[in-house]
């Protein structure tokens, strides 16, 4: 075998080792010739040619993690904007991430045309008390544009020291020119879960889905009950999941469970039929019955899809406010030993009726944006942005669902008295409204037997 092919062979089994393989492959020229993965043989030749040529030829000695971790990002990012490669240090960081606590602006971000999209900032941190919005794009990062940087790379160079600044440049919607904006670093404990009562109206907003949302939404129910006067009930309950971004499937099943006394709440499709998975709801309903509107926009994504399907396919709420994101994908995370992991799609995921929410999102039963202020409003119109936007995404199941339309308006006031969309939850569940709106008219159908579905959403 000639240098150079098997300069190729042990790059293809380093990259395998890389990918968590557990067999080692004993390749050779004769048995690769007479086997179905000839070319795949042919084209890790052509990669073992182009990488010795860039180590021993480019102008300056490049380093050699990066280049195959770079073309490890390449790889996945051709595959969907949600599948990407985590070094030791992004790994740990997301690890921290999803246990509720972690440094950084406090932004979902994903990527879109080669700038980051901000899919939605979480609540009282410094991106959003500086003003950053869903649907933001950010083109440069103290002064360097982003274009060209993965995912994770403009990420890590967002994240930094505490009480250290970072300039963002902002192209937004309604904004002739692009802006800059500085934010203070700081360490960033999210509170899952936020709850008031609205006169006899229990209101709970979850603002991600990570390792404490479901056991916190149990608490704060339980003590607003507590909370009420004597003698006296909550009329209803509204289940605020306006631009949460998502996170983790168990805590999105944990919470529609919360709410359902039986039937599946979500199926999970992966690539051959016999990895279709469900999981079922167990008897125990901690609103003790009562009606239920939940509220979504173009900020709500993933795990708070999953739940606000989940409930309007059983007809257990009604759905108020504009249309969700539409990531209906599941990413996994698959370790990688010391070298990191990799965050991969595998799965799309279905509401009980069997309705994909890929790219098409959740609609809502009764629709009501919220009024943009003057100097948000844009001046030409542009459609909303969504999954189904952003380059490369997973398309849809187009010969059994709507078209692809995701994403609309994410815009909430910061005064509850100017938002729309909680004063009619508020106004229905006390009985104000007349008219109660339209459910859909969609019954769950039979799914396959029961299957655990475990596996962590991505957290964007």
């Amino acid at each position: 075998m000639s240098r150079k092919t098997d300069y190729a062979f042990w790059t293809f089994m380093t990259m395998a080792g890389l990918a968590g393989a557990s067999t080692v492959f004993n390749v050779t020229k004769t048995y690769s010739a007479t086997t179905p993965n000839t070319e795949i043989y042919r084209q890790l030749d052509l990669f073992g040619d182009v990488l010795e040529r860039v180590r021993n030829d480019y102008v300056e000695k490049p380093n050699d993690t990066t280049l195959i971790e770079s073309a490890i990002n390449g790889m996945l990012a051709a595959l969907d904007p949600h599948s990407s490669f985590l070094n030791a240090k992004s790994f740990r960081d997301m690890q921290i991430q999803t246990r509720g606590e972690f440094g950084g602006l406090g932004i979902e971000v994903t990527m879109e045309n080669g700038v980051i999209k901000v899919v939605s900032p979480i609540d009282d941190t410094p991106a959003s008390k500086a003003g950053v919005q869903a649907n933001d794009l950010i083109t440069h990062l103290d002064g360097d544009q982003i274009m060209g940087l993965t995912l994770e790379q403009a990420v890590e160079k967002m994240r930094g020291p505490v009480n250290t600044p970072i300039q963002l440049t902002i192209v937004r919607k309604g904004k002739d020119e692009p802006f800059e904006m500085k934010i203070m670093r700081d360490v960033i404990r999210v509170q899952a879960v936020k709850s008031r009562l609205e006169g006899d109206i229990i209101y709970v907003k979850l603002s991600t889905f990570n390792e404490q949302t479901h056991a916190n939404l149990v608490k704060h129910v339980d003590a607003l009950k507590k909370q009420m006067p004597q003698g006296k009930v909550a009329r209803g309950v509204v289940l605020d999941l306006r631009n949460n971004p998502g996170g983790l499937l168990d805590q999105a099943i944990a919470v529609s469970d919360d709410f359902l006394e039986r039937g599946a709440i979500v199926l999970t499709k992966g690539r051959n039929l016999e990895e279709t998975q469900r999981a079922n709801a167990r008897a125990g309903d901690i609103s003790d019955g009562k009606p239920i509107i939940v509220l979504i926009n173009g900020g709500s994504a993933s795990a708070s899809e999953i739940v606000a399907g989940a409930l309007q396919d059983h007809k257990r709420a009604t759905i108020v406010g504009t249309r969700s994101f539409g990531k209906g994908s599941v990413q996994t995370i698959i370790p990688l030993g010391q070298n990191g992991a990799i965050r991969l799609t595998t799965a799309r995921y279905y509401t009980p009726a069997g309705r994909s929410i890929q790219a098409k999102g959740i609609d809502p039963d009764t629709l009501i944006e919220n009024e943009l202020p003057e100097e948000l409003k844009p001046k030409t119109v542009e459609k909303p942005r969504g999954e189904a936007s952003l380059r490369g995404h997973l398309k849809g199941d187009a010969a059994k669902d709507k078209k692809e339309e995701s994403g609309s308006s994410a815009y909430v006031p910061k005064e509850p008295e100017k938002d729309q969309q909680l004063q009619y939850a508020l106004k229905v569940l006390r009985g104000e409204i007349v008219e109660t709106p339209k459910k859909a008219e969609v019954a769950p159908t039979p799914a396959p037997p029961a299957v655990d579905a475990t596996k962590p959403a991505e957290k964007k």
